[in-house]
């Protein structure tokens, strides 16, 4: 068996069924004989942000995979890896090398070399005959541990030298647990807390301890909240909801945060960025995590759970149960939560329902939240004014329906996560929200959702003009018109062969959503775009 095969065979036995990737790289076919559907993009981030999304929508059953050629594209591939490692989310990336020979010649880019900072393991196929034991380290720390991409090169003049018999066996999974006497003295710090707040984050979704999650909060009757990774691990609509938070934020987590005498962060990082909750300094902090790097890292801890968070809410339900023997009235929390939340939401109204042209975005998104069935879809945003926009206002109702994420923002990141997500969930209707900056990032990658028949929905708000960066640079777009772009998109849409449909009336906001949701049904991607008005409020308390 040949290198390249002997790969192929062993990502057939883990379970990967979908290759993300650009040629050359002789994986493709290598995967493609071993019946590994092979997924051809555009440009090396798009196929990254789709294996992304396929680890993110199974919770790390299914894993994502990409490959690319050597030199540029393993240079045109390092902000997709970069973005995965930032949100942790485990994906196999087998770049191929340079022949051995130059593999360590300057300028040529050795991946092994250049990555080895943003992936969980980085290393080269150098011995055939260590196939096997390369990969079956790079499948443990892909299913082990917190996420993170691991990287395989594969030299160019490896891919047909002969493995030998090959011996491999699916590697196994593991999850761990907190100490039990940091469990029991959590516990009786959430037994006795006055005002605790639970702070969910993306691990909640990788370990599917969502049931335990809101066990836990239903019975200490405690409100809860969540990272933009962490949103949609708590239903939404559920009375001891805050909502989530990122750069914008609503209200009720501003004030139940602030005012909480201890918080309770699980599966977690709470890591400081630009783009997630600033933790207020009074409470204390319970820090439930499954890497003990993130403890203390940027908030300081009162106690640590390092572990899996289904494993962590499991024991802390367990030693609870002799503290509180019956759920709290959940009553008062959920009219404090309702008498914050309704002034806020009444502030923004005149936006989420306005009638003007050009559209209110806010409008857009607000239509679009009303339009969809929210129990079976999969949204997700893009970095900037459609992040902010709608990750304050945009009720998930069901795990995994809401794709958030914020530690870097990359633009275009969302198209190429709604085409994994629609592949990784073919019956959920699978959208991204971007913006006209975001579309010159990533836009070509339209035609492949097109060419490889992934009926996304893609909802592009259009208003002509980088307006977050309007306020930073008023001389060069006074005199340059240096934030000014444009496109007709819809048209773009339809070029490549998918559905496209610029909508300038408020009036045609719900019917157009219709017709796009009738074309996916149909097989037939969508692009939606909304003419908007430069808006640039966002809730920032």
């Amino acid at each position: 068996m040949k290198v390249g095969e002997a790969i192929a065979e062993i990502m057939k036995r883990e379970g990967v069924e979908i290759l993300t990737g650009y040629p050359v790289n002789h994986l493709i076919e290598f995967a493609a004989a071993k019946d590994i559907r092979p997924v051809m993009v555009r440009q090396e981030r798009i196929g990254l942000h789709m294996a992304d999304a396929i680890s993110r929508v199974t919770s790390g059953q299914k894993i994502g995979a990409f490959c690319m050629q050597h030199g540029p594209g393993s240079e045109n591939a390092y902000g997709g890896v970069a973005q995965a490692y930032g949100e942790s989310v485990p994906v196999l990336v087998v770049p191929m090398g340079y022949p051995r020979r130059l593999a360590h010649i300057d300028p040529n880019f050795n991946s092994t070399q250049a990555m080895h900072h943003v992936v969980k393991s980085a290393e080269p196929v150098i011995l055939a005959a260590e196939v096997g034991n390369i990969m079956r380290r790079a499948f443990t720390r892909l299913r082990n541990g917190r996420g993170g991409p691991v990287l395989v090169e594969v030299p160019s003049d490896m891919w047909n030298e002969e493995v030998g018999e090959l011996d491999y066996t699916p590697v196994l999974a593991t999850r761990y647990g907190p100490d039990p006497a940091e469990v029991k003295r959590a516990a009786r710090m959430l037994a006795e807390a006055k005002r605790p707040v639970i702070y969910a984050g993306t691990g909640v979704h990788w370990a599917r301890a969502w049931p335990q999650l809101k066990a836990l909060a239903e019975l200490l009757a405690a409100p809860v909240t969540s990272s933009l990774g962490g949103k949609s691990a708590f239903n939404e609509e559920h009375p001891l909801s805050l909502g989530s938070g990122g750069l914008a934020i609503s209200k009720p987590v501003r004030h139940f945060l602030d005012k909480a005498d201890v918080i309770f962060g699980i599966g977690c990082s709470f890591t400081e960025t630009n783009f997630g909750v600033k933790m207020p300094k009074g409470p204390k902090i319970i820090h439930g995590t499954l890497d003990p790097m993130h403890l203390n890292k940027d908030v300081r801890a009162d106690l640590g759970l390092i572990g899996d968070a289904a494993l962590t809410l499991d024991a802390l339900l367990a030693e609870l149960a002799s503290l509180v023997t019956s759920p709290r009235d959940p009553v008062p929390v959920a009219a404090e939560i309702q008498a914050v939340r309704e002034p806020w939401l009444a502030e923004w109204m005149p936006k989420l329902t306005s009638k003007d042209a050009p559209l209110n975005p806010y409008r857009v998104l607000w239509d679009l939240q009303h339009t969809v069935d929210r129990d079976n879809c999969i949204i997700t945003h893009d970095a900037g004014s459609p992040r902010d926009q709608i990750s304050p206002f945009w009720k998930a109702t069901t795990p995994l329906s809401y794709l958030g994420w914020g530690k870097t923002t990359q633009l275009g990141y969302g198209l190429g996560l709604a085409m994994g997500a629609k592949l990784a969930a073919p019956e959920k209707l699978c959208m991204n929200v971007w913006g006209d900056a975001a579309i010159g990032f990533t836009g070509m990658d339209f035609e492949t959702a097109v060419r490889e028949r992934i009926p996304i929905m893609s909802i592009l708000l259009n208003n002509f003009s980088m307006a977050i960066e309007l306020k930073v640079m008023p001389v060069s777009t006074e005199k340059y018109r240096s934030t000014d772009i444009s496109g007709d998109y819809a048209a773009m849409a339809r070029a490549f062969g998918g559905y496209g449909e610029r909508v300038t009336d408020p009036s045609e906001i719900v019917p157009a959503i219709k017709r796009g949701i009738e074309k996916t049904q149909a097989g037939i991607p969508v692009l939606l775009e909304f003419i908007t008005s430069k808006e640039t409020q966002v809730s920032r308390l």
